[in-house]
Order: structure tokens, then C-alpha cells, then sequence
């Protein structure tokens, strides 16, 4: 027997349903920790001295590969935020310990790990599946580029053991969430931000409403845009981490000049998914050569000790601590020292709203665009529905409280509500 299941393939954090027998939506639970978490990390990790199957390097996923790149204390090679690279043409594989791995074939192997690390919960088998897709993938420039996206994603479902997959956007799986508890029918604008793209529809829900979900009589209008919570955890390190290891700093060059440290080499620093790129053995060399050269040599040290040993996760875990206390409280403190690294900065609420006003102003302008595309007045929104880590923040909130008010405003189940709602979807496919 096949039980109606929704997977929610994220940029930070994946998640897996099933439809139980009451009709109701159940969640998967992981052990992380020694607590439980119903998000299974979107992380792969092979550690150095990995094992290796008919000559293919194995990696360990979700909650297993943190506590493992924990325990090695980062000696390997770990990958996160794939899912923003499925629009990139000019990513297609990278190697690993002299393996070539396409996109597919490392997206494929974290979603294989979603679901059996879910199935023994689930308790049968799930020959098809529902999965969630963003309105617009992170950095797809066009419609071509997005359907290149959606394409790759498929083909990772199926190196995944998926053949059969139907794709839903992921607002409108948060709006069958939400849906579920209603017993009067409303017209919701969903906001769903997730790691790399923040999406948003328009449609009407309810139990009058409740056929194909897809029914265009249903949606009103959708939209997205390639900025999300990664974005913001961009600007802390732009901020309080970057000028620490070394950017804006200067070098000598043969000649005796002192020139500024190309920008260029602090990009995948400012871009968590991407730090793991840095450890090659060309920008290696290149980092070393600029300590040598560099008029504040230590910084550039502090950053080659970040690069090779795989701190990566540790620090951006101490900048999402760092950003959630701005969600409860005025101020927040980073905090992150490991060898010659040693950050203490404080931050304010103010000074982070101050370094993300880009990233509002992008976000409420999409949210604009989609209510004039619609043709949807603020006054025919009942309800907004806001999910996903991002909608904690305070400004982000702010943007939806001045253009609807405050009391239509509603949350819940932040990191679920997506893999619930396709879950919920998939059963009515049945």
C-alpha cells in the first residue's frame, strides 16, 4: 500500500509528509543531537576518510552528516544550499576525492536520505510523491531558466529513487495548510520564505474551495523572488565577519604598491552555500600567496583556518543565532572563535534592519507587483499567511502588518507547513 507523501526539498532545511488514515497530515521526525527535529538539514558531508561503494564516495545526510562533520571536527568535504545552483548552467558537477558528482546525482542523494531516514514513520511504501517547487528558482533569470531548473530538479528526484513525481509551488502547499483548519471560506495571500527565494500567491480557501488546488479559479496570482533567509545572513557576515578575515584589507605587490584584497575573493565568503568552493587547491594557493603579501597577514590566516578546516557550518550557525535574537530582542551579539578566529560583535536591531533594506525593498515590491498583476485590492485579503524562518523577522513582518494591518496577520508551523500542505495535496490525488 502507497501512502500519500509530500516532500519538501529546501535550500536550509527539507521536510517529509504523509497523509494518515484520520485524512490528517503527519510530519517526519529526526534525531539531531539527541533531540527530535522535524527538518532533516539539506547537508551532505563526506568525511576524508570516507567509504566508497562500486568506486563512488558515499556521503552521509541531513542530521547524520552535521554530528559526523562534528565529530571529525570538519575534516571532509560538506555541501549545503544545492538547491540554489539548479538554475546555474554553469554549474554541473564538482569533484569529490577525484569523483565527479553531478547536481542531480548530490540533490538526488540527499533526497534518497530524506526518505529513508522517514519510512520506517511512514510505515509503506511511496511508489510517487508530491514535492514542492518555488514560484521562481533562486537565480533563474527567465522562464527558461526556471523550466532548466524544474527539469534538474526532476532528474534528481529520480537519481533519488523517485520516478514518478508531481510538482506543486510551495506557497500554494503552505495555503492547503492552512486551509485544512478553516470551516469558512477566505481569499489568502501566502508569503513563504524559505532559504533562497521567498515566494508568494494569492488564491481563495475553504471548504468551498476545496477541489484541485491548481484550478486557476482557485489561484489569483503568484510570484517570487531570489531573496530569502540566506540573504540576510549574507549581510551579518558582510558586516561583522568579512572585515575580520581580511576584506578591505590591503597587499603589496611586486612592485611595492599596496593595493586593496580583490573583492572577488570574499564573494563565497558572504555566500554560505558556496564556501565550500573556496577549497580548492588553486584558491588555496591564491590565499596563501595574499598572506604572504598582505599588510595585516593574520586576517588572511584567520580566513585560510576558516576554509581549511570546514567551519563553515559553525559559522553560520552562530550568525543564525545571532540573527534570531534580533527577532526577540533589540539587540544580539555574534559570537564565533576558533584558532586565530575570534569574533565578538554586537548588533543591533536597528543597524540589521539598516543592512537588509535591499532585501525589503525587493520583497515588498514583489508583493506589490503580484496585487496589481491580480488586480486584488489589500482590503479583499482576509488573511495573510506568513511562513517559513524569515517571516520571524520584524521588518519582515512589518512589510505585510502596513499594507493589510496587523490583525489579518498569521503564522504557524514555520518549517512544515509546506511538506503538510503537499502531503495533503498527494492524498487528495489519490
Amino acid at each position: 500500500m502507497a501512502a500519500p507523501i509530500g516532500i519538501d526539498f529546501g535550500t536550509t532545511n527539507s521536510a517529509l509528509a504523509w497523509m494518515g488514515a484520520d485524512g490528517q497530515s503527519q510530519v517526519a521526525r529526526f534525531t539531531l543531537a539527541g533531540e527530535l527535529t522535524p527538518t532533516f538539514r539539506s547537508i551532505l558531508f563526506f568525511p576524508a576518510e570516507t567509504e566508497w561503494v562500486r568506486g563512488v564516495p558515499q556521503a552521509l545526510m541531513g542530521p547524520r552528516a552535521i554530528e559526523e562533520y562534528l565529530e571529525v571536527d570538519g575534516e571532509g568535504r560538506l555541501m549545503q544550499s544545492m538547491k540554489t545552483f539548479l538554475a546555474s548552467r554553469h554549474v554541473k558537477s564538482t569533484n569529490v576525492f577525484g569523483y565527479d558528482y553531478t547536481l542531480e546525482q548530490l540533490i538526488g542523494r540527499l533526497i534518497r536520505g530524506l526518505w529513508e531516514a522517514s519510512r520506517t514513520q511512514v510505515g509503506v511504501a511511496a511508489p510517487s510523491i508530491v514535492a514542492g517547487r518555488p514560484v521562481r528558482f533562486a537565480r533563474a533569470e527567465s522562464d527558461e531558466e526556471d523550466a532548466y531548473a524544474e527539469t534538474r530538479l526532476r532528474a534528481a528526484f529520480l537519481a533519488g529513487g523517485f520516478a514518478d513525481v508531481d510538482f506543486v509551488y510551495e506557497p500554494v502547499a503552505a495555503a492547503l495548510h492552512y486551509e485544512a483548519s478553516l470551516t469558512r471560506d477566505e481569499t489568502v495571500l501566502v508569503a513563504d520564505f524559505g532559504g533562497g527565494t521567498s515566494d508568494f500567491c494569492l488564491l481563495h480557501v475553504g471548504p468551498g474551495f476545496r477541489g484541485d488546488v491548481r484550478d486557476p479559479k482557485r489561484i489569483l496570482g503568484t510570484r517570487g523572488v531570489g531573496v530569502a533567509g540566506d540573504n540576510l545572513d549574507m549581510r551579518i557576515v558582510q558586516h561583522l565577519v568579512a572585515p575580520v578575515l581580511g576584506a578591505g584589507s590591503l597587499y603589496k605587490t611586486m612592485m611595492g604598491e599596496q593595493r586593496e584584497i580583490p573583492p572577488g575573493v570574499f564573494e563565497k565568503l558572504r555566500r554560505w552555500n558556496e564556501l565550500s568552493f573556496l577549497k580548492t587547491r588553486q584558491n588555496m594557493e591564491m590565499l596563501l600567496g595574499y598572506a604572504k603579501s598582505a599588510v595585516d597577514p593574520d586576517k588572511i590566516k584567520a580566513l585560510i583556518h576558516l576554509v581549511d578546516n570546514n567551519l563553515g557550518y559553525r559559522l553560520y550557525r552562530a550568525v543564525e543565532v545571532a540573527k534570531v535574537g534580533l527577532s526577540y530582542a533589540d539587540r544580539s551579539e555574534l559570537v564565533f572563535a576558533d584558532g586565530p578566529i575570534d569574533i565578538r560583535a554586537a548588533v543591533t536591531r536597528s543597524d540589521f534592519e539598516g543592512w537588509i533594506s535591499t532585501e525589503l525593498l525587493a520583497l515588498g515590491g514583489c508583493v506589490d507587483a503580484l496585487m496589481v498583476e491580480s488586480h486584488v485590492r489589500p482590503d479583499d485579503i482576509d488573511t495573510v499567511f506568513l511562513t517559513g524562518g524569515t517571516a520571524q523577522v520584524p521588518a519582515v513582518r512589518r512589510l505585510f502588518a502596513d499594507r493589510f494591518g496587523e490583525d489579518k496577520l498569521r503564522t504557524g508551523d514555520f518549517l512544515t507547513s509546506i511538506a503538510s500542505g503537499l502531503a495533503l495535496y498527494a492524498g487528495r490525488e489519490k
